[in-house]
């Protein structure tokens, strides 16, 4: 019997892998940190609020609403906000600035509708969790099961797309060397939107999840987004499989080290569970600023190994 607190640290892990990838994935093109990006997970959740208290449907179905609605929502930032400040010039600090402006809108949009559903059809809006809709897999809640196979799938599927396809191929010439890939006839602007839907895409399903685990409000984004830069830069911001790794390291630590500190000191250090990414953060940026994936891993493997014989 798998412990319930390792069941919460594999779910968390799983859902802040697909969030932090979809954080990596826009640093990659545009270099502006999205603090906009929690809030599309939120939008998610409130799609899998929609679809379970107003149409009586599985949670599950909210996957494909979710995935197309945050898609489109980070594309509009890209498209309306950040590519015509990046023609203008603007410095990556007014892009930063603009990103949060688009998160305030957001989530004023988000509370909005909020009451809306709570005025409209008496529906808890604020502080709602669905555990109770979640469907029995293997005598398990069915997120259990499946946060890690949309991870896997996740990080499957981006690995053949830019790896075995020559669209893949043509976004990572995008990403790598924008210069360049339009010299050779790869359109620059198509390769960036594509990568902007993506991330709002993931935010989005990764966001339809988390209310069948976890309690849900408006400000979910905002408490959120500390876990997911923590990830991402602990997996490297540009690298989407150190991102992954960094989803897995950071979701475990914040999960299980909040569940130990709570059974040695008291269920009061609960509320202090996002010191645990923050420090994770401090650290990596002190001893690895570029995240685990510029690290040298093999020579460092090879310098323990030697220090091991020597001993």
């Amino acid at each position: 019997m798998i412990p319930p607190l390792l069941w919460d640290a594999v779910v968390f892990s799983c859902l802040l892998t697909m969030l932090s990838t979809g954080l990596t994935l826009t640093y990659m093109t545009t270099k502006v940190p999205n603090f906009a990006h929690g809030t599309f997970a939120t939008i998610g959740a409130y799609i899998t609020l929609t679809i379970v208290s107003l149409f009586k449907l599985t949670p599950y179905l909210s996957i494909i609403p979710s995935f197309f609605i945050g898609g489109l929502i980070a594309l509009a930032l890209y498209f309306l906000v950040l590519k015509p400040l990046l023609a203008r010039g603007a410095s990556y600090l007014v892009l930063m600035i603009a990103t949060i402006a688009y998160d305030m809108i957001l989530f004023s949009g988000i509370n909005i509708y909020a009451d809306y559903l709570n005025r409209a059809f008496k529906v808890r809006t604020r502080l709602f969790i669905l555990k109770s809709y979640d469907l029995r897999l293997f005598g398990q809640p069915g997120l259990a099961i499946v946060a890690p196979i949309a991870a896997g799938v996740m990080v499957l599927s981006l690995y053949l797309l830019l790896n075995k396809t020559r669209f893949g191929i043509g976004m990572r010439a995008a990403i790598e060397n924008p210069s360049l890939a339009g010299v050779v006839g790869i359109n620059v602007n198509l390769m960036y939107a594509f990568s902007w839907f993506v991330s709002g895409a993931l935010a989005g399903v990764a966001g339809s999840f988390i209310p069948l685990w976890l309690m849900s409000n408006p400000d979910m984004g905002a408490r959120l987004i500390v876990s997911i830069f923590a990830a991402s830069i602990v997996g490297g911001l540009t690298s989407i499989y150190g991102a992954f790794i960094g989803g897995i390291l950071t979701g475990m630590a914040e999960i299980l080290g909040t569940g130990y500190l709570s059974l040695t000191l008291g269920t009061w250090v609960a509320p202090y569970r996002p010191i645990i990414p923050l420090a994770i953060l401090v650290v990596t940026l002190m001893l690895a600023p570029q995240g685990l994936a510029s690290l040298n891993w093999g020579a460092l493997f090879r310098r323990v190994s030697a220090r091991g014989s020597a001993a």
